[in-house]
């Protein structure tokens, strides 16, 4: 597995030149799926998780001009069948979780089935974020 931490997104061109690196090709050739879900338990979580998926965030992370950007909203995937999010999280060239609370994240990692599954995708998978804390945003 492949794995990219930064303490604040893609912030310079020597990070961002490591991350497609880590891919193998140009980002605007890459799917990315983005995770905010350990964000939302501090105050103004929901409003920091669109700021940082529209752009208008502190860090760079979703607004890198990926081929495509979906969501992965970890703690909805528990009422969702399998086969509806399994084969897009199998697709994708990049996992991006944004920082925020890391015990509430890795919670949400295993009670949605990502944990179990991060050990069968394949090696061409990225997972990049920020560093988890409470101060993100």
């Amino acid at each position: 597995m492949k794995a990219l931490l930064t303490s604040s997104g893609i912030q310079n061109c020597s990070i961002r030149d490591a991350l497609e690196d880590l891919l193998g090709k140009p980002i605007a050739e890459c799917d990315a799926l983005f995770i905010p879900t350990a964000v939302y338990p501090f105050p103004g979580g929901p409003g920091m998780a669109w700021r940082a998926l529209s752009g208008r965030g502190s860090s760079l992370l979703a607004d890198l001009g990926w081929k495509s950007l979906g969501v992965l909203e970890l703690s909805v995937l528990p009422s969702i069948e399998e086969a509806a999010w399994v084969p897009t999280v199998r697709d994708a060239d990049a996992l991006l979780v944004w920082g925020g609370d890391p015990l509430f994240l890795a919670e949400w990692m295993r009670r949605s089935g990502l944990t179990g599954l991060l050990p069968s995708l394949t090696d061409s998978s990225l997972r990049a974020g920020e560093r988890a804390s409470s101060t993100s945003g």
